[in-house]
């Protein structure tokens, strides 16, 4: 069984790329009121809110399990793609690595956010973290609803 992979999925989102790859790019601090029930809080460890290598400390809920993700951030502005490249916290006690990236494209009058995690298992018996795109589709859903009451 391989331990390294990649998982995502796509959704159709209304807001424009430029407006939802903002919230990553600088106002990281709206995600939890934006999707309060999947980010419980988001904090600068080092760094700021808008500088590629910032790290950042997540406090999510996961399938009703609360953890705490710490990453540090890489921005691609002409692709409109923001990676949370993990470092520690509860998702690093099952993966070597964990790379989710939220990256999104024009589609008609919306954008296409495409939703990937790149990881390397610690373990054969770890599964796929599945569970974490979910978690990004409920963000990005949360963000897209977010931005329309804007």
């Amino acid at each position: 069984m391989a331990l390294q992979g990649k998982v995502g999925t796509e959704i159709e989102i209304k807001a424009s790329p430029d407006k939802y790859y903002n919230v990553f790019k600088s106002t990281a601090y709206h995600v939890p009121n934006a999707a309060p029930d999947h980010i419980q809080g988001v904090e600068v460890h080092e760094g700021d809110w808008e500088t590629h290598g910032s790290v950042k400390i997540w406090k999510y809920t996961v399938e009703g399990e609360s953890g705490v993700f710490k990453e540090k951030v890489e921005y691609d502005d002409a692709n409109r793609a923001v990676t949370l490249v993990g470092v520690e916290g509860d998702i690093m006690k099952e993966f070597k690595t964990f790379k989710a990236t939220y990256q999104v494209v024009p589609k008609g009058t919306g954008s296409l956010a495409k939703l990937t995690i790149e990881y390397e298992k610690l373990r054969a018996d770890v599964p796929a973290p599945n569970k974490y795109v979910t978690l990004m589709v409920n963000i990005t859903k949360g963000i897209d609803e977010h931005l329309a009451k804007a």
